[in-house]
C-alpha cells in the first residue's frame, strides 16, 4: 500500500467517470478534482456498492448532503465499481451525491488507500479550496465510518 496523503499535502489532481442520481436520472459525465478548486470536497473511497456497511455509509452521506453544500461542500464517493453498478446502487437507495468509477484503483494508489485483499480501505478526505488535504480519516478494518457530524465539524473546523 502506498503512503497516505496526509495533512497539509497537495491533493493529485485526477479525472474519473462518475454518475449523479437526481431521483429521475442517472447523469454521467467526468469528474476533475481540479475543477473543485476554490471550494471544499469531501472524497469517500468506500470498498463496495451495496454492502450492508458502505450502503448505511453512503445513504448517511446522502441524507445528510444539505448539511455539506450549506458549508460549500461537495461529497464524491469513489470505489472500484463501474458506472453500471454505481447507478443500480444510486437508483436502489436514493444516493444523491456522484459515484465515481476507480475501476483501475488508480485514484486509490494516488491517496494511499488500496489494501491486499479488501482493495480499497473505507477512507475519507477532506481537500480544502486550495486543494490540499485538510484532515483524512483511514479505517483500519472499514466496519465503520465518519459519520456526517464529524465531517462537518471538520469542515467547520478547517474553514475557521
Amino acid at each position: 500500500m502506498a503512503r497516505a496523503m496526509e495533512p497539509g499535502a497537495l491533493a493529485p489532481d485526477f479525472v474519473l467517470p462518475g454518475g449523479r442520481w437526481d431521483g429521475e436520472t442517472f447523469t454521467t459525465g467526468s469528474y476533475r478534482l481540479g475543477d473543485r478548486r476554490g471550494h471544499p470536497l469531501i472524497l469517500a473511497f468506500y470498498p463496495q456498492d451495496n454492502s450492508a456497511v458502505c450502503t448505511r455509509q453512503m445513504c448517511s452521506y446522502s441524507s445528510g448532503l444539505e448539511q455539506f453544500t450549506d458549508l460549500g461542500a461537495d461529497v464524491w464517493a469513489i470505489s472500484p465499481q463501474g458506472l453500471d453498478a454505481h447507478e443500480e446502487f444510486a437508483r436502489g437507495n436514493d444516493l444523491r451525491m456522484p459515484l465515481l468509477a476507480d475501476t483501475e484503483r488508480t485514484v486509490a494508489k494516488l491517496f494511499g488507500v488500496t489494501a491486499p485483499g479488501i482493495g480499497i480501505r473505507r477512507s475519507v478526505f477532506l481537500i480544502g479550496p486550495d486543494g490540499r488535504v485538510r484532515w483524512q480519516h483511514i479505517a483500519l478494518i472499514g466496519l465503520t465510518w465518519q459519520p456526517v457530524e464529524r465531517l462537518t465539524a471538520e469542515l467547520s473546523r478547517t474553514q475557521a
